[in-house]
């Protein structure tokens, strides 16, 4: 008896998966829930954070340099834990942004509870450190996706941060459960509940994140080797890049332009509502539709910017800039329409933040990719800060409709090096 024939193959050979791809989902599937449960965390800093730094320093000074300090954090540690992703990966980063940050709001579960107020600078600007990891996690999510996939990539990390930037500010609630339960604080639990999650986050990336992806991009696309003698310093290799590579300094000019515009504007948003004699929920209701235009359609405008290429989508975000600003001079007094202004606010911010991102992600180098990208997070958040610091006596000297035509400026020269420029990539 004959041995029995394998069975037919069918017409097409088997077609072995792809090794990247496998791994680019399974790093995406880390990335959201890391993000879900870290931003929870980091969601607490501007809202919780700010009132605690009301209430411990009794210093209305004070209390604005505290409320800058988790901005000024995420700003000085951007780049160190950029360097880190280079020299190690995007897991051991990633973790050790969100355990730092965990570390901050444990210090903050103290000057909560004690109205200590260097544990308070401190804990502030530890807790920064979530901000910049959950902002590289953007760039982690771009490192193996396809080049016609980074924006849509990049976004869903960016959109998820949206249940975080919703849950955070409402860490209150569990704050009074444990208040009666232990006799802590109701700030104190907030900020216990934030470091649990902010720990959950790094555990979450350090045991899942298998392989790494920044450390598979190099060994499967590996950059050459600088000659001996010739290797500079991170920071000297960021700018000596920036300096020939016309696209992404391009793009990081995009990253910085909405990030000024847009928190100079959102900052003193609150200052000007309650000067009109706005309620606390009409000022709330006010931030969240500002977030939901700055995360919520993050997909949308990620499948655009894949779609029609990043110079296009920078385009768009720029006209809603000039849409808000608009709305805003013109309507300063009514608060529906500083509603509308603040939502196109966030929405022009988010096509300009996605499209520059993206394109930073496309076009810098393997050699400093992590770097730079971790320094130009670091550069968005000190703009940011010192955005923030600049926008109150702009607000104080001159008026809401002024702020919002000076801030939008800033986007002057953007708009001209986007209707100009010609680069060797689509944008």
């Amino acid at each position: 008896m004959s041995d029995p024939q394998p069975p037919a193959r069918g017409p097409y050979p088997a077609v072995a998966p792809d090794p990247l791809g496998l791994v680019q989902r399974r790093t995406m599937r880390v990335l959201v829930v890391m993000q879900i449960i870290g931003t929870v965390g980091v969601g607490v800093a501007p809202s919780i954070g700010v009132l605690l730094a009301g209430e411990v320093t009794n210093s209305e000074a004070w209390a604005g340099l505290a409320r800058t300090a988790s901005t000024l954090g995420a700003a000085l540690l951007g780049l160190p834990l950029g360097n880190l992703a280079a020299r190690r990966g995007r897991r051991i980063a990633l973790a050790t942004g969100w355990w730092t940050a965990a570390a901050g709001a444990a210090l903050l579960v103290a000057a909560a509870q004690w109205s200590l107020v260097v544990p308070l600078f401190i804990g502030l600007l530890l807790i920064g450190a979530g901000s910049a990891v959950s902002l590289q996690a953007r760039f982690a999510a771009t490192d193996l996706a396809e080049p016609h996939h980074k924006g849509r990539s990049l976004a869903l990390v960016v959109w998820v941060g949206t249940i975080g930037s919703v849950l955070g500010p409402n860490l209150g609630v569990p704050g009074e459960i444990i208040h009666r339960a232990t006799g802590l604080s109701v700030f104190a639990g907030a900020f216990l509940v934030a470091a649990a999650c902010l720990a959950l986050a790094g555990v979450v990336v350090f045991l899942r994140l298998k392989p790494d992806p920044l450390l598979t991009l190099q060994a499967s696309a590996p950059s050459p080797a600088a000659p001996a003698g010739k290797k500079r310093a991170p920071v000297r290799r960021i700018l000596a890049e920036l300096r020939i590579n016309r696209p992404a300094r391009f793009a990081m000019i995009a990253i910085l332009s909405a990030q000024v515009v847009m928190v100079s504007i959102m900052t003193m948003t609150p200052v000007h509502l309650a000067h009109q004699g706005g309620s606390i929920t009409v000022i709330g209701i006010t931030i969240s539709l500002h977030i939901a235009g700055m995360y919520a359609l993050a997909p949308l405008v990620g499948f655009i910017v894949d779609r029609y290429g990043h110079r296009p989508s920078i385009v768009a975000g720029i006209l809603v800039f000039g849409a808000s600003a608009a709305v805003g001079a013109l309507r300063p007094a009514d608060a529906g329409w500083i509603m509308v202004s603040l939502f196109l606010l966030g929405v022009g911010w988010s096509f300009v933040n996605v499209a520059g991102s993206a394109l930073f992600s496309r076009v810098v180098s393997a050699e400093t990719r992590a770097s730079s990208q971790g320094g130009v997070d670091a550069l968005a958040n000190l703009c940011g800060a010192v955005a923030a610091f600049a926008a109150g006596p702009l607000l104080a000297a001159s008026s809401f409709p002024v702020l919002s035509v000076l801030a939008t400026a800033v986007l002057l020269p953007l708009a001209v090096l986007t209707v100009r420029r010609r680069h060797s990539t689509t944008v």
